[in-house]
């Protein structure tokens, strides 16, 4: 199986970071991605992955709830990081209107850059979509050229918002443990319009804990629990999740399974 989004390498898991690997890799998930979130937290990122070779991969990206006073400096330095073979994707990035909606241009101007970057340097883009549907379509509608590979990563929306999104363009879906919760009726009616083969698994460590750790810290480790609950949705063997999402993760990522 493959955990497709985890911050395994975050302060939430300070003094275990390693055994959370581990944990993860004897449950069965021999492969993490781990996407960046900020220029600071990097090091700690491609640490852990360095420990790993076989069972990890990084990314490198600005979330869009860490666009400081400097964010076109820390752009810029994180670009120069992309000629580094072991990046495998851009992000995560995109639009986050939960919080704050006082940088919504600035937020844009990010994402188009990153969006550029992964269209230039042939590298799929994990995309943060949080309360800005449109305004993150109104970016990528907007891109001159051939769009890249996308994933909409923690995808928690209904069937409106999938047919709204595949307007403008065909990404992959990031399920993770809020397939499992009580309240999560429309996305579970989402799943056959998405259908498996547009689908990846993910956890998003450590928030979003599936049912029953929900309220607890998330883990990599979780993953068989959204692929058990994705393919009783879908109506499949568990064997076939597993086996076409990790298909499809191996495509976008470029690892072998």
């Amino acid at each position: 199986m493959t955990d497709t989004h985890t911050h395994l390498y975050m302060e939430d898991f300070d003094g275990e970071k390693e055994d959370a690997v581990r944990r993860a890799i004897d449950a069965g998930v021999g492969m993490m991605i781990f996407p960046a979130v900020s220029h600071e937290s990097n090091r700690d990122m491609i640490s852990l992955a360095e420990k790993f070779p076989q069972n990890t991969r990084f990314c490198v990206g600005l979330h869009p709830t860490e666009l400081g006073e400097a964010w076109r400096s820390d752009l810029d330095c994180i670009e120069m990081m992309l000629n580094d073979p072991r990046v495998v994707a851009i992000g995560e990035t995109g639009i986050d209107l939960h919080w704050d909606k006082s940088n919504l241009k600035s937020q844009q101007e990010a994402f188009a850059r990153q969006l550029t970057w992964a269209a230039d340097h042939n590298l799929p883009l994990i995309i943060h979509c949080r309360d800005g549907v449109e305004e993150t379509l109104e970016v990528i509608g907007k891109f001159n050229g051939k769009l890249p590979v996308m994933i909409f990563h923690s995808f928690t929306s209904g069937i409106s918002d999938v047919r709204r999104i595949r307007e403008v363009c065909d990404p992959y879906f990031g399920i993770n443990g809020v397939v499992t919760f009580k309240n999560a009726e429309s996305l579970r009616e989402a799943l056959p319009e998405i259908g498996i083969e547009r689908i990846v698994l993910e956890t998003d460590a450590p928030y979003l804990s599936p049912v029953p750790y929900r309220g607890t810290r998330n883990e990599s480790r979780h993953i068989p629990i959204i692929c058990n609950k994705v393919a009783e949705v879908l109506g499949i063997s568990t064997e076939e999740a597993e086996h076409i999402t990790d298909r499809n993760a191996a495509m976008i990522f470029g690892f072998k399974i």
